[in-house]
């Protein structure tokens, strides 16, 4: 099979915008992002970035969010891409098993130059990207996230060349030399989970797919089937024969966007601790105890199901991200799951004291609900007091999550708390009015 041909064929010829829900979504998408960066905009490690992209000096060309400063189109979507994804508060995919916004939007962006607006085609592009993403995800196999690669930096740059080749509907050739560009440049690592180099891997991923489509444009020579073959990259990364299955069957029937969808985050915290978040909330919520009166703690998951939650003893609230011992004691502590409890600030010595109180359990014979996202995992949170009473809450789709999702009204909620009402109406109306070059403006 010839699967890099193959799909830049079906990339460049499929048309999403027939499929309204696809283009509702990925409106949602984009007011999302929006709030994930804007509410990053202060980061420690943006302003770090920002210096050294500006001693490097170079064109410029396209905003940085939140900055008010312009910079090259590589550096653009980089330091973009860090910033959507600087909180982890941007939104995940279940089938990518990472964070598909975070690269392609700020690939895309880096297109606008000279206030070059591509309206529609925008939308159509953006799609794209979200669809193959998923893909990539469903075809590379499990086994990929679990040797310790990070999906979101891995097949993120691809996925984000393949929307820009959507957005200027290069030719088919290009489009599969600069896959096989990207596809070269894949990087990214879980050991990263909890640092500032997690989020810079989502804008390096993004400006690779800038730079990987400027080189296939300009003629510079490649290989045009580089997902191919025992040399290719899936049999380098994940699974070769899952992937010619996977990767292309019925492309462009529906879209991935829609189903099974972008989850946008009420948590600014990795999405595999999210129904261990909702669990606890609920059991604060429906009993009476004290931090005092609880004696242990089990979080209960499918085998594998807290893979990303890297961190069990953390020390400060960024790499408590990763921790659903943290997201558990802030809970009964009674502080709120907010971005200021995750931020690179110290956790007090009596909260990661109290920290060794929560275990973490596997349970083989807990039968999945069909409908779980992601599809398998449930999160069982089981307290135990010391007067020997126990009471406990299972999630299987948590707030947020496909099947529980955020409306239009909560995503615009989210821009608001992160800028103020105003600039998320404009925000809001230049994404329904598709004006890509007006939400770029805005966010700057």
């Amino acid at each position: 099979m010839e699967l890099t041909k193959q799909l830049a064929e079906s990339v460049l010829s499929a048309h999403p915008l027939q499929d309204q829900r696809a283009v509702e979504m990925a409106r949602n998408g984009l007011l999302d992002a929006a709030a994930a960066a804007l509410a990053a905009k202060e980061d420690e490690g943006i302003q770090k970035l920002m210096a050294l992209v500006e001693q490097e000096g170079g064109a410029a060309q396209i905003p940085v969010i939140g900055q008010g400063k312009k910079v090259s189109r590589q550096a653009a979507a980089m330091l973009n891409g860090y910033l959507i994804h600087a909180l982890d508060y941007d939104d995940v995919h279940s089938d990518v098993r990472g964070h598909p916004s975070a690269v392609i939007i700020p690939a895309l962006l880096s297109q606008l130059t000279d206030g070059e607006a591509y309206g529609d085609r925008f939308l159509s592009a953006y799609i794209t990207g979200v669809e193959v993403m998923a893909r990539l995800g469903e075809s590379i196999g499990k086994a990929h996230y679990e040797r310790g690669w990070h999906n979101t930096g891995t097949l993120g740059a691809i996925a984000a060349v393949c929307a820009i080749g959507h957005l200027k509907q290069v030719s088919q050739k290009e489009l599969a030399k600069a896959i096989g560009f990207a596809g070269a440049q894949s990087a990214g690592m879980r050991k990263q989970f909890g640092t500032d180099m997690k989020p810079l891997q989502a804008g390096l991923a993004a400006k690779t797919a800038v730079w990987s489509m400027d080189l296939a444009c300009s003629g510079f020579g490649g290989s045009e089937s580089v997902l191919d073959g025992e040399l290719g990259f899936f049999s380098l990364y994940g699974d070769q024969k899952l992937a010619e299955r996977r990767l292309l069957e019925g492309y462009g029937a529906a879209w991935r966007i829609v189903s099974p969808g972008l989850w946008f985050k009420v948590y600014p915290f990795c999405s595999a601790a999210h129904h261990a978040a909702d669990a606890i909330l609920s059991l604060l919520k429906e009993h009476t105890f004290s931090l005092e009166q609880v004696k242990q703690v089990d979080v209960i998951f499918p085998p594998g199901g807290d893979a990303a939650l890297i961190e069990r003893t953390p020390l400060t609230g960024e790499e408590g991200r990763f921790s659903v011992e943290y997201v558990i004691a802030l809970a009964v502590f009674g502080q709120p799951l907010s971005l200021d409890a995750f931020t690179k600030k110290a956790i007090s010595p009596e909260m990661r004291a109290w920290m060794k109180r929560v275990n973490r359990v596997y349970d083989q014979t807990t039968e999945p609900h069909p409908d779980a996202v992601p599809k398998g995992r449930f999160t069982i949170v089981k307290l135990t007091l010391f007067d020997g009473t126990t009471i406990s809450k299972r999630v299987d789709i948590p707030r947020g999550a496909p099947g529980h999702a955020l409306s239009t009204e909560d995503i615009l909620k989210k821009v608001s708390s992160v800028t103020g009402a105003s600039q998320a109406q404009q925000i809001l109306q230049a994404v329904e009015e598709g004006n890509d070059a007006a939400y770029l403006k805005l966010l700057v």
